[in-house]
């Protein structure tokens, strides 16, 4: 059933750079049309938060999310604070997106232990739970701008992962697919796949599955020109869906109106209506944002 939300879209940054490309870069996302300009949460990527800052410094009407935290690299009261001033310093365009981290190697540098898949989920729901508790506080300081705190976006794949973001999260990000276990390859869900993990966050959603926002990341944007082969950083395709990959719902492929029609389409199927696409797809993504406009 398609969900009534009005469509977004967002893109994420995590290309480092000097201020002055960080300034245009945000700058032009917004006057492309981009909703949300989001900034990812690993190793080697420029900082969350104050990237954040910086992007609103450079934009006017734009929101900003993290897309998303690796929750465990971080206590939850620290976080708490970090999130609440950043909402304060962009005037309240913030969006918090958290994740449980799956990169092991990143874990290993940082010298973090890498607990197991459930233990990353439960550190995720007491970050999420403490986070609500305090900005729900009204002696809580620093203030955020948004009177309970910015909205939440948690991204995951799994069951226990998924069922805490139907508990909590404001907005559900799905990445299009899972990880192994070490966290250095993802495997692109078909759409029988996908259909699965939708029917099983909407029976968890209840009576708030049509309020919660439904996000894809949108792995692949291929243009005409590049059909016939995809660029060598997409992910496996599922099996038999080498010859039809715009089937693939993280993926978009044709001209701009193929892509509209593609996500009209996975509104439909999914609910989907908050599209993410990678910094290097920006500009090819910008015309569809216009055609379905």
């Amino acid at each position: 059933m398609p969900s009534q939300l009005p469509l977004r879209f967002g893109v994420n940054m995590f290309v480092p750079g000097s201020l002055q490309e960080w300034r245009a870069k945000c700058r032009r996302a917004e006057e492309l049309g981009f909703d949300v300009l989001g900034v990812a949460d690993h190793l080697g990527f420029p900082a969350p938060f104050p990237s954040l800052v910086l992007a609103a410094e450079a934009t006017e009407r734009i929101r900003l999310t993290t897309f998303v935290l690796n929750t465990p690299f971080y206590n939850p009261a620290l976080l708490a604070r970090d999130a609440a001033s950043t909402d304060r310093f962009v005037d309240g365009r913030m969006e918090l997106g958290l994740g449980a981290g799956y990169v092991q190697a990143e874990f290993d540098t940082a010298e973090i232990p890498f607990p197991s898949g459930g233990r990353r989920v439960e550190q995720l729901e007491r970050t999420v739970t403490t986070l609500r508790r305090l900005f729900e506080d009204p002696a809580y300081e620093p203030r955020p701008a948004q009177p309970s705190g910015p909205p939440l976006l948690i991204a995951g794949w799994g069951d226990r992962l998924l069922r805490v973001a139907a508990t909590h999260a404001d907005i559900i990000a799905f990445p299009g697919g899972w990880a192994n276990a070490s966290g250095d390859a993802l495997q692109l869900a078909g759409a029988a796949q996908m259909d699965d993990r939708i029917a099983y966050v909407r029976g968890l959603l209840g009576d708030r599955a049509d309020s919660v926002e439904l996000n894809l990341l949108v792995q692949q944007v291929v243009p005409p020109t590049d059909g016939a082969s995809m660029p060598d950083r997409f992910a496996p395709l599922p099996p038999g869906a080498e010859d039809l990959p715009e089937e693939v719902p993280s993926v978009l492929v044709g001209s701009p109106e193929d892509m509209a029609q593609q996500i009209k389409e996975r509104r439909g199927r999914y609910g989907f209506t908050y599209f993410t696409v990678m910094e290097y797809n920006m500009e090819i993504f910008a015309p569809v944002i216009q055609a379905l406009r």
